[in-house]
């Protein structure tokens, strides 16, 4: 059974920062691609960062410069590591890993205000 498991939400002033992360496991040959998108109040859900096996990354326009992820490949993990929290940051994010089929966490909430 494929589990991923969130980690590192919560609250932080604006301006601030926070590290996420998410475990994936019960994947035969292990996640492809992992990332995190998430989903403000009354919006789609959207991409904030994904990464490959290999490292290729790709962000949202509007994050890139102040959002980073990584990957530790042996654990099956990836790291968010965002800075410059804005409220408007505040969203549920979702964990997303890709092996034969696509897997959402179940989310975290981030909320940034003051």
């Amino acid at each position: 059974q494929v589990q991923l498991v969130e980690s590192g939400g919560g609250l932080v002033q604006p301006g601030g920062s926070l590290r996420l992360s998410c475990a994936a496991s019960g994947m035969m040959f292990g996640p492809n691609t992992m990332g995190w998108y998430r989903q403000a109040p009354g919006y789609e859900r959207e991409l904030v960062a994904v990464i490959t096996r290999g490292g290729s990354t790709n962000y949202a326009a509007s994050l890139k410069g102040r959002f980073s992820i990584y990957r530790d490949n042996a654990k099956n993990t990836v790291y968010p590591h965002m800075n410059s929290l804005k409220p408007e940051d505040t969203a549920v994010y979702y964990c997303y890993a890709v092996g034969q089929s696509a897997y959402w966490g179940q989310g975290t909430q981030v909320t940034v205000s003051s």
